[in-house]
């Protein structure tokens, strides 16, 4: 799952970065307003975490925004603005959550993952195919009822297959879902985690379920 960390504060976003991908999450960042707005808008995130006071454009104005374009991605508001005005604020401009600094991150993390279970009830919660089966909340992975230990990337790269079973998937489509959105698709990088993957998958499976596609790229599929 990738998030999107929308704050100023360097040293606050590289620890919450830092935090966020020891759990296995993806995390973009972005150090204002403006460029905030701009990522949440063209890419895909299952939550923003998204700073009050940003330069450029105020987090409040992004929110608003960003619902005004109907984008329903879930945010936590997160900022030392700790009235109950400014609460009722966020909260009507359409975050889905408040956070005030300074915070555990214990509790941003259980506010994330408040965030994405309820997101992820609205779309049913564990995604399976074939006899593989993952929990998107507790980023935990089952085949054939054995659970297998996955790296951060490898998670990620094993959920976008499983959000896109059937489909063959490009190594530009695989970078710009899975990496960070200034990643070089052109590297062997996605290659060579694919085959971690598969090696975790598929190794001690009467079925493969990860194909190449010669020259174009992988997809998730039974064989045939």
């Amino acid at each position: 799952m990738r998030i999107l960390v929308v704050e100023d504060e360097k040293k606050v976003s590289s620890f919450i970065k830092r935090g966020l991908e020891e759990e296995k999450y993806e995390v973009d960042t972005a150090f204002d307003g403006e460029e905030g707005l701009k990522l949440a808008v063209e890419r895909p995130y299952e939550v923003v975490i998204l700073d009050w006071m940003l330069p450029k454009q105020d987090g409040l104005s992004v929110l608003k925004e960003l619902r005004a374009q109907k984008k329903s991605t879930p945010v936590l508001m997160l900022t030392a603005k700790d009235t109950v005005e400014d609460i009722v604020a966020g909260l009507d401009s359409g975050s889905d959550d408040y956070l005030t600094k300074p915070f555990a991150f214990a509790e941003l993390l259980a506010r994330v993952r408040a965030l994405l279970r309820r997101s992820e009830m609205d779309r049913g919660a564990e995604l399976r195919f074939a006899d593989l089966r993952i929990d998107p909340v507790t980023h935990k992975v089952w085949r054939n009822d054995k659970e297998i230990d996955l790296t951060a990337k490898e998670y990620a790269l094993l959920e976008y297959f499983m959000r896109n079973p059937n489909q063959v998937l490009t190594r530009t489509m695989i970078a710009d879902h899975v990496w960070d959105y200034t990643f070089d698709s052109f590297t062997n990088i996605i290659d060579v985690y694919v085959n971690y993957l598969r090696k975790k998958i598929d190794r001690d499976a009467d079925k493969k379920l990860i194909h190449t596609v010669r020259g174009v790229g992988y997809i998730l599929k039974e064989e045939d």
